[in-house]
Order: C-alpha cells, then structure tokens, then sequence
C-alpha cells in the first residue's frame, strides 16, 4: 500500500469537475490517500472564490466534501519543520511539512510554478509527481 498525499490544486480539481480522470486516483486499490486540513481548507477557499464556481458553489462544496470523506485529513505541523531546507514559496511549504510528517511516499501536485522543478525526484525521500504521472504508473490513465 502506497500512502499518497494530494495538495489542495488536486482537491479543487477532482471536486471542480466531476468526471475528471482525477477521481481515478480515489479508486486506486494500492494507494492510501491523505491531504491536510490546510490543504483541505485551501481547496475549499479557492471553490468559493472562483468565478464560475459561484452558481455551483454548494454542489462543489459538497462535491469537495465527499471526496474528503474517502481520504484521511491529516494535521499540519506547527511550528513548521526547520529543515525542510527546499526553495518553495512560505504557502506550500504546510503542504510538504504535512506530506512528510504523514510518513507520504508520494505528494502529487498540479502545482508546476512551485513544484515544476521537484517533479520526478524525491524531496527528503518523498517522491513528488503530476497527477497524470502517477495514474500512469498506477496503470490508471485509461479510466
């Protein structure tokens, strides 16, 4: 079993669109799922704050909600680990402490401004991927 951690973009995405390939990876037999409640919150904040979400705001929400039901919500380490030691901006850094403080193998990102140059390696011996890159390897890109 892989224990694998979604940030909030992939949250927002997979609640944000319904028959999104994204909700393969809630079916995935192997992989134990986990965000964080900052995660969780920050894909909540951001359903509401976009525009083409304001007539669908309460189905989203709810959307969001049911698919946080499925996973594990795991804390955010406060005070945040100081040896992260990884260029990242203050606001994904919660996101990396959380991963790695759940014990994550895998931290999967739609996040390519911030993450884009971690893609494909490890970060203290996390790997971290694009969604589409580990329903890949997952043999699920073709749900």
């Amino acid at each position: 079993m892989e224990t694998v951690f979604l940030d909030a973009n992939v949250l927002w995405s997979a609640a944000f669109k319904e028959f999104s390939t994204l909700r393969g990876l809630w079916n995935l037999p192997n992989a134990r799922l986990l965000t964080s409640e900052y995660a969780a919150e920050e894909a909540r904040r951001n359903l509401g704050d976009h525009p083409a979400a304001a007539p669908e705001q309460k189905r989203l929400l709810k959307s969001l909600d049911a698919l946080l039901l499925k996973m594990e919500v795991v804390p955010t380490p406060y005070p945040l680990p100081e040896d992260l030691d990884v260029d990242l901006p203050a606001k994904d850094l919660p996101i990396l402490a959380a991963a790695l403080a759940a014990k994550a193998n895998v931290l999967i990102t739609g996040d390519k401004q911030h993450f884009g140059s971690f893609f494909g390696r490890k970060v203290h011996g996390m790997s971290i991927l694009r969604p589409a890159d580990y329903l890949r390897r997952a043999g699920a890109d073709d749900e």
